[in-house]
């Protein structure tokens, strides 16, 4: 039992000594110089156990390789950890600069959406706009087109009613001449009739008292002949007189077509500058109009009538400015002041 002892204090020693010396290697401690060598421990019939040197130098490169391949494989971690941030970095970066792409391209879509309902509404607005335009000169030219055939009417039969006057006026012209011509012929008759009977009455009267009454013949000649003339004056007069009161009468009636004719013509006007509406149907005004020598309106006044007719039919000779009036001073004293009926058409 005590050499058993005496042995194994020794091993223990000495394997304590070289486990702590590879625990220092292991730590990073440098044990490039050999060690000391260990006193020998001498005991009594104790054997020293020596510890192979080149075991525990291969054991501590070994631990250092170990070392070396666990700080490689940490340095690799980290780099692959490193590497590994750097991508998420990279990733994140790149998801956001999508993310804000995206954002832009939202607000851009929206803003293009914004747009594109503003130009159709727009568009919609426009064209509502084109479609009232349309139908108001729709309405505009069917009204002029109403307005014109109404003035073509109104030219037509004041056209017709010139025609029927101007024939009137020829028919008296020819029956004024013929007129003329019967009382000239008359006269002449008369006058040749008169002095037949003085030529006869003075024959006889010269042949019955030749001798006797020579004086009172040639006195009764002389009376004979003042009467005939007289006669004569007095038949030409009458002749003369029948003519011009045909003239005048045939002057009035042509001036009258033609303050009618004018008459037509200013309704016409006023009619085309009209604006009416449905309460103005069936109802009228009268207007009395001044007019200048050129057909400026110089003054207008109603004397009676609808008042939403007046109003329409004032503005609308206000807006004419001129109306038609004769170059024939006559014509124009009969119509320079003029009352007017104006009636509404529809």
């Amino acid at each position: 039992m005590a050499d058993k002892s005496d042995v194994t204090l020794p091993l223990s020693i000495s394997a304590g000594i070289h486990i702590g010396v590879i625990i220092i290697l292991a730590l990073g401690i440098d044990f490039s110089h050999k060690p000391e060598p260990m006193q020998q421990v001498s005991a009594p019939a104790v054997k020293a156990v020596m510890v192979d040197q080149q075991k525990v130098a291969n054991q501590v490169e070994k631990l250092k390789q170990e070392k070396r391949d666990a700080e490689r494989r940490e340095q690799e971690r980290q780099a692959e950890l490193e590497r590994k941030a750097q991508e998420a970095k990279q990733a994140r970066e790149r998801e956001q600069a999508q993310i804000k792409q995206l954002e832009q391209e939202r607000k851009q879509q929206e803003i293009e959406t914004q747009k594109a309902n503003e130009a159709t509404k727009l568009a919609q607005v426009k064209q509502q706009q084109e479609k009232e335009k349309a139908v108001k000169a729709e309405a505009d030219r069917k009204l002029k087109e109403q307005e014109r055939k109404v003035a073509e009417d109104a030219a037509q039969k004041a056209a017709e009613k010139r025609k029927v006057e101007e024939g009137a006026a020829a028919k008296a012209e020819t029956d004024r001449k013929q007129k003329e011509a019967e009382a000239k012929a008359k006269a002449e008759k008369a006058k040749a009739d008169a002095e037949a009977k003085a030529e006869a009455k003075a024959k006889a009267d010269a042949k019955a008292k030749a001798d006797a009454k020579a004086k009172a013949d040639a006195k009764a000649k002389a009376d004979a002949e003042a009467k005939a003339r007289a006669q004569q004056e007095q038949e030409m007069a009458d002749a003369l007189a029948a003519e011009q009161a045909a003239l005048s009468q045939t002057m009035n009636k042509q001036m009258q077509s033609e303050v009618g004719k004018y008459q037509a013509m200013i309704k016409s006007t006023i009619q085309r500058n009209l604006v009416v509406d449905e309460s103005m149907r069936g109802k009228t005004c009268t207007v009395s109009v001044r007019l200048a020598n050129d057909g400026f309106v110089i003054s207008s006044q109603t004397k009676g009538g609808d008042p939403n007719v007046c109003r329409a039919a004032k503005a609308a000779i206000l807006k004419a400015g001129k109306l038609p009036v004769s170059p024939d001073p006559a014509v124009y004293n009969l119509m320079k002041e003029i009352n007017l009926i104006v009636e509404p058409t529809f």
